[in-house]
Order: structure tokens, then sequence, then C-alpha cells
């Protein structure tokens, strides 16, 4: 596996998506692209909702992905625009961009990838850009189109800059970055993303972040069911939620321990701290969480700390609000957060 995304040259006459986005680039800005950007989206194997605790995961890419054109200015701005008539248009100053995480447009997700790498590679100013973008990853349907929106938006700056990025560091910035919209993932998606292969799909591992090849079976088909009910990941507190739920829970099954567990934030880190195998993981969840949920005051009063300190250093932006704010998932098909 290269190191570093690879640079392909294609023959846009025989790829008629290619063609389309060309023809859409200069028909919006009057001229041709400098370059093309791609990050496909994934689908997840085995391990749902663990990355974030620091546990492996088996994703795959799919062939579903986001597609961007891309030309290079003086003009200190960035330009965006979709070829979803549905998604609008944007600009921005190269010294002015903000992510407003209370109003999660498409561009705020590009954003987030180009604010990464700047902030990655620590760069005093940007070049000025001129974007179409096309995608076929439906969206929010659970297969990482907003992330993958940042992956390509993460390409595009590094390469719109001169610069290069190994697929790790990538995958790790672009993970990080997509906080400032307010998704606390774990960074399967940004993995999957930057590492896929062909053939192949990945055991992806964490801290350091690590990716092994599983080949998949010759000639098998993978049908993706799609339910169609749609879940913006930044629009609602939902994911975020089993995030904070398993914090509190690390902290929680931590301090019955009597391990540090201000600084512990995942359950794979408490597991090496303890180092405890999962069936004594699952014994001490046994032993110390009560399957009811736990409120605010429990949640306080067991860490010993206070409603503002619970606020500040252990919930998320868009999870302040709720009042019970763990549950034991083992006896309920039921969302651990329930809220009022």
């Amino acid at each position: 596996m290269a190191t570093v995304p690879p640079k392909i040259k294609v023959l846009l006459s025989g790829n008629e998506r290619l063609q389309k986005l060309k023809e859409a680039f200069h028909g919006k800005y009057g001229q041709m692209p400098l370059f093309y950007a791609r990050a496909p989206g994934r689908v997840n194997l085995i391990g749902e909702h663990i990355d974030y605790c620091g546990y492996a995961v088996l994703p795959m890419a799919i062939e579903q992905n986001i597609l961007a054109a891309v030309s290079v200015s003086d003009s200190q701005t960035i330009q965006l625009t979709n070829t979803d008539p549905k998604y609008k248009d944007f600009t921005v100053s190269v010294d002015g961009i903000t992510i407003d995480r209370d109003n999660p447009q498409w561009y705020y997700y590009f954003l987030c990838g180009v604010r990464g790498i700047q902030e990655h590679l620590s760069l005093s100013s940007l070049a000025g850009m001129c974007c179409v973008v096309d995608g076929t990853v439906p969206a929010s349907s659970g297969l990482s189109s907003s992330s993958a929106l940042v992956c390509c938006a993460g390409l595009v700056t590094m390469e719109a800059n001169q610069k290069s990025l190994s697929k790790v560091t990538l995958a790790e910035t672009c993970a990080k970055c997509e906080r400032y919209i307010g998704t606390e993932g774990g960074g399967m998606d940004q993995s999957i993303s930057f590492l896929g292969e062909e053939g192949t799909a990945k055991l992806i591992e964490f801290n350091p972040l690590r990716a092994t090849d599983v080949r998949l079976p010759d000639g098998a088909f993978f049908v993706i069911a799609n339910c169609c009910v749609e879940m913006n990941k930044a629009a609602s507190s939902h994911f975020n939620m089993r995030v904070v739920e398993c914090r509190i829970a690390t902290k929680m099954l931590a301090k019955a321990r009597g391990v540090d567990w201000q600084r512990l934030l995942k359950l794979g880190d408490l597991q090496k701290e303890l180092q405890a195998s999962l069936e004594e993981m699952l014994e001490l969840l046994e032993e110390v969480l009560h399957p009811e949920p736990y409120s605010r005051e429990e949640i306080c009063r067991t860490l010993g700390i206070s409603a503002e300190q619970l606020a500040q250093n252990i919930l998320s932006a868009n999870t302040q609000h709720g009042e019970r704010a763990v549950k034991d998932n083992r006896r309920s098909s039921k969302s651990p957060l329930t809220g009022k």
C-alpha cells in the first residue's frame, strides 16, 4: 500500500462522470480544473460504535465517493459549488474561515477539511481555490458521506497548497477536524476512506493508527440496504450521546477501580490501564454499573464533580441538555440516552 495518496492520470474521454464534472466546472468558473480529488464512503462489517471507545473495527471502502474538481487561484477566496442544485454555493475568504456547528451545511464539512490541514501544516495563508463537488454517497444514510467530504477537502487543500502528507496523517487529521462541526467520532470513517484498497476490507486499529488487509472472498457481492431514514450526525445529538455515555462509563468504572479517571476518555484505554481481558471488563461492568438510567445528579455524585464540571469537561456541546445520561444497554434495545 502506498504511504501517500497516489496521483493518477486519467483520460476524461473514457469517464462520463469526470467529463460532466469538467463541463460543470467550466460552466461555473469559465476555466478548466487543475486537478481532481476523490474520497470514498464506507460500510462497516464488524465493530459498530466502538472506534470512539478505542477498539478495532473492520470496514471497507465502497465505490460510491465524493469527487471534486479544483483550480488554484490568487483570489484569496475558496469558492464552492455542488453539482446537486439542492446544495447552495458558498464563498469564503481564506482568512475568514469559520464553521457554524449549529448550522451543519454541506460546505462547513468541506471547510472542516480545509481548516484541519491548514492547522496541521501551520499554514499562515492558504491558496485560493475554485471547487465543484460531486457526490454519489447517499447523504445521511450511514455510509459516511460527510466524512468522505471532509477527507476529500483535506486532499484538495493539501494538493492546492503543494504539500504532501501520508495517508495515515491525513486520516488522523481529518478525524480530528470533523469535530469542528461537532461530531466526536473515533476515526474509522476517515481511516478507511484514505487507507481502503480494492478487494480487501481493513482491520483498523488505533493508538497508533494502523490497517491490516482482510481479503474479501473472490467474486463476493455485498448488498447495502438503506432504510431511507436520514440521520445527520452533526445536526442532532444522537451520535454524540453514544460517545458521551461511553466516556462517562469509562470514568465511573475507572474510579471504581481506583484509577485516575479524569485523564481517561475511552473504554479501550481503561482496559489497557487495568490490563484486563474483555471478559474481565464485562464482569467489571456488571459489578459497578446498574442497568437503570443514570441522572446527571447521580453521575456528579459518583464522580465527585459539579454539574458545571460535567458540562465543561465531559459532555459535548450538543449533549448538554439531556437529564439522563447513562443507561446499560444489555437489557434494552432502546437508545441508552433517553433524555427527559
